[in-house]
């Protein structure tokens, strides 16, 4: 039998796979705009809060996250890799659309203040914010999240085979290891009680996520 049926059969899932995926990040933003509007109330939080920086902030990088686990699902032959980036994707779109709808609910806007500088206020002296020097620019916050540069996406999507598999776990261990102390910086500073669940749930599942990859690693025999 051709084999094209077959890969036909694979991109129209992928297909189905990247839908529900958008599903899920758009569910909370969509479901309930009916029932809460977009007006804060008093003892909503801020648009300088941690909740709301943290909810800024962790959108962007939960959006990276998605592409560079699905880009890595659609391609990968590894069955373990492609359970984990499919959980990490679905997870996190879930987490982002949660947080999109956090600012609708609060009446803030989706963007605002420079990356990160919601973390200064930590009295635990969590370095990723502004600094003295001023606050960091977006290329700086990225980096300092462990997100990947335009360049290291590139070359995740020009990689094939184990190449592309070992490339992502390096890529998202470090992306994975810039949210934890955002996550720590909210539990810290924060006071809304679904944010913080939020912020706990990022916290340990991300932590034992890179566990699970590092793992893979070594059963891979990745290297660098």
């Amino acid at each position: 039998m051709s084999d094209e049926p077959s890969a036909g059969g694979s991109r129209r899932w992928f297909v189905v796979a990247v839908a529900l995926i958008l599903i899920a990040g758009l569910a909370f933003a969509v479901g309930r705009f009916s029932t809460f509007g977009s007006q804060a109330t008093a003892s909503s939080p801020g648009t300088s809060s941690p909740e709301a920086g943290f909810s800024r902030d962790m959108q962007v990088h939960h959006a990276q996250a998605i592409e560079m686990a699905m880009e890595i699902y659609r391609k990968t032959d590894d069955d373990e890799l492609r359970v984990l980036s499919y959980d990490i994707a679905t997870g996190q779109a879930g987490q982002r659309g949660e947080m999109f709808d956090w600012l609708v609910r609060w009446g803030l806007p989706q963007s605002g203040g420079p990356m990160m500088q919601w973390m200064d206020a930590s009295a635990a002296g969590h370095a990723h914010g502004g600094s003295s020097a001023g606050p960091m620019t977006d290329d700086e916050a990225h980096a300092a999240m462990g997100m990947a540069s335009d360049d290291e996406i590139a070359a995740l999507e020009a990689a094939t085979g184990m190449a592309a598999d070992c490339q992502f776990l390096t890529l998202m261990i470090r992306h994975h290891e810039g949210a934890i102390p955002m996550a720590e910086a909210l539990l810290e500073l924060g006071t809304d009680p679904r944010a913080l669940e939020v912020a706990t749930a990022i916290k340990n599942g991300q932590t034992a996520e890179i566990d699970a990859m590092k793992s893979i690693q070594t059963r891979l025999g990745c290297t660098g």
